[in-house]
């Protein structure tokens, strides 16, 4: 197994810049994801380390070695593709074999290892049926295990589930991730999917417009976004606009609406200053009759618009006084009865806001 090490990454397509001078590092034994939106260069990335794609500039080391100087066979890696690409005219074995033909390994090598892969994937039994004759969710694991076989140093999976309905998809990453605990082989996933990336994930890097936007742990980027832009891709959020009525030391006076909050000044913000204060649906709560807000809390007076039951979460559509719509979503039915029409009061923590400073105009 191998760290990763990328430096000044660079690639472009005609006049598009895919991949703006990435650097980073992967742990040896980690599950990393590049996660963004479609064009965002994630899966360019990862088709540099593969050797799918060539560096314009910067270079890739595995390890010590520098890696991005060498064909894509040389680099010793294992890649499962969006679309599976298995062979149709090779058996479930064969389609495992084929890496492993190719590097000359001695014929009863290959068939002992192949059923090792069988094995590893849960398909034991299965090498002598034909691709047509498997579900998806085998499809996906002779893909896994024909990467594997090969004993790659590290593991590429781009977008390896987005062909498989809703519950195989969860079924199949959670497959993913235990396999790769159980081997500690170094693993980048790319997906789109931010759930995707939060259940799987070790650290997770946001992209957008071939950067970095953000580099963390699962929670760090759900909870802590370091942008506008991934407060709002990493799932639902609300977006209040703020205005700083006044600043004194390390706290300002904000009004949001037609309340004025006390929070602390993260930037260089002066009065007349307008903010952007995200805080997720989960974060807020609505106050019982009578209830008071708890220590560094904030609540706003708000009506509720529309109430959605969908299993096991409810999700309330409110409507604070200026008529900034806000989103609120609970485990359960709140404790007070709660209808279309209804004035209440919601309360969240200041813990849970995240700031930015508006653009000007």
């Amino acid at each position: 197994m191998s760290s990763i090490a990328i430096e000044g990454a660079r690639r472009s397509f005609a006049s598009v810049l895919a991949v703006r001078d990435v650097t980073l590092k992967i742990e040896d034994g980690e599950f990393f994801t590049l996660l963004g939106p479609s064009g965002c260069g994630k899966t360019t990335l990862l088709r540099l380390i593969a050797g799918f794609a060539e560096l314009e500039a910067g270079r890739i080391s595995f390890g010590d070695t520098r890696i991005d100087t060498l064909p894509p066979h040389r680099r010793n890696i294992g890649m499962v593709f969006q679309n599976y690409a298995i062979f149709p005219n090779l058996t479930v074995a064969g389609n495992i074999a084929y890496g492993l033909k190719a590097r000359n390994v001695p014929r009863a090598d290959v068939s002992r290892r192949v059923e090792e892969a069988l094995a590893l994937v849960r398909l034991t039994g299965l090498g002598e049926r034909w691709p047509h004759q498997l579900s998806g969710g085998q499809l996906q694991r002779v893909a896994i295990a024909r990467a594997l076989v090969i004993r790659p140093e590290v593991l590429l999976l781009d977008e390896p589930l987005s062909n498989l309905d809703a519950r195989l998809r969860v079924d199949m990453r959670g497959e993913i991730r235990q396999l790769q605990q159980r081997l500690g082989i170094t693993t980048v996933y790319v997906t789109h999917d931010q759930e995707e990336a939060l259940a799987v994930s070790q650290r997770i890097a946001v992209m957008e417009a071939g950067r970095i936007e953000q580099l963390g742990s699962p929670e760090d980027v759900y909870r802590r976004p370091a942008s506008l832009f991934v407060a709002r891709f990493m799932g639902t959020t609300n977006v209040l606009v703020g205005v700083v009525a006044a600043r004194q030391g390390a706290h300002m006076d904000v009004r949001i609406g037609t309340t004025t909050v006390s929070l602390q000044a993260p930037h260089d913000m002066r009065g007349g200053d307008r903010l952007n204060l995200c805080v997720r649906p989960e974060a807020l709560r609505i106050l019982g009759i009578g209830e008071g807000t708890k220590d560094g809390e904030i609540a706003l007076a708000a009506t509720i618009a529309s109430c959605e039951f969908i299993g096991p979460l409810i999700r309330l559509d409110l409507t604070l006084s200026d008529g900034s719509p806000l989103k609120l979503a609970m485990l359960d039915r709140p404790l007070h009865p709660a209808a279309a029409g209804d004035r209440v009061s919601v309360a969240f923590g200041v813990d849970r806001v995240s700031i930015f400073p508006q653009a000007a105009p």
